[in-house]
């Protein structure tokens, strides 16, 4: 079975670290491997990860929550068109098992991709497919909170180069009990607890495909827009983006926020 480690590298000064498969990691291989409640994604595994043969690796509840390829893929390539030139740091906040993260690399729009994860288990799955998309080293890995990475470092993000992407747990595979997802009961983070962290930053936030478009909209910094998109394959809708601009700094100031 494989072991957990981490190995900090001498290298590095932005706390970049190596992780070692643990034995909560997968390469499934036939169904009958397969837990009966995931099976269903695996058997969609090539939508999902279009190298899945070549060793892609997943913890059993990696899978409810990855990003299929070409969702990944076109969320990376509208984030990049939409965010100026001169803003070129991009902080994954849930990397999970790096679906969005490797797509985000693989624009080269980025001068520096950060992946934050949690779970040692799922960023070592990450850092190894983004090994097999040929991607690892553009990404500073960190085995984190992701909002307490945010703090310890909030002196040192400049939000004036500084993007957030945002594909935060819904709830689990049961998260939808309605039409309309309520927001504010998103667990384990609900959208305002995340939009209060990263406000100050140009931000993608994707959420469930039945978001109710009211809460989203009250996030709106003054004057500005938030543009909302539905992502769909094979003509089923995936899930939803809200990309919101920061605020400015007078209205941070004259709102007292």
């Amino acid at each position: 079975m494989p072991s957990t480690m981490a190995v900090q590298e001498p290298s590095s000064d932005q706390g970049s670290q190596i992780f070692e498969l643990t034995d909560k990691c997968h390469h499934y291989t036939k169904i009958g491997q397969v837990e009966y409640d995931i099976q269903k994604y695996w058997q969609q595994r090539f939508s999902i990860w279009s190298l899945y043969n070549e060793g892609i690796y997943m913890t059993d509840d990696a899978w409810f929550g990855v990003t299929p390829e070409p969702v990944a893929n076109k969320v990376a390539e509208d984030f990049a068109a939409l965010i100026p030139e001169t803003k070129t740091i991009l902080i994954d906040m849930f990397a999970g098992a790096g679906g969005n993260v490797i797509a985000f690399a693989l624009t080269s729009r980025w001068m520096q991709i950060i992946a934050i994860e949690k779970d040692v288990s799922v960023i070592a799955c990450a850092q190894h497919n983004a090994t097999i998309y040929g991607v690892a080293d553009q990404i500073t890995w960190i085995n984190d909170d992701s909002f307490a990475y945010l703090a310890k470092n909030s002196s040192s993000i400049d939000p004036a180069q500084t993007v957030v992407f945002a594909s935060p747990p819904w709830g689990g595979p049961r998260y939808m009990e309605g039409d309309i997802f309520n927001l504010s009961k998103m667990q384990p983070y609900s959208i305002d607890q995340i939009y209060e962290v990263v406000k100050t930053m140009d931000s993608a936030l994707y959420l469930p495909r039945g978001s109710d478009l009211r809460q989203i909209a009250r996030l709106a910094p003054g004057e500005k827009k938030i543009e909302v998109v539905q992502y769909c394959v094979y003509g089923a809708s995936k899930a939803m983006v809200a990309y919101i601009p920061a605020i400015s700094p007078s209205w941070n100031t004259d709102n007292g926020t």
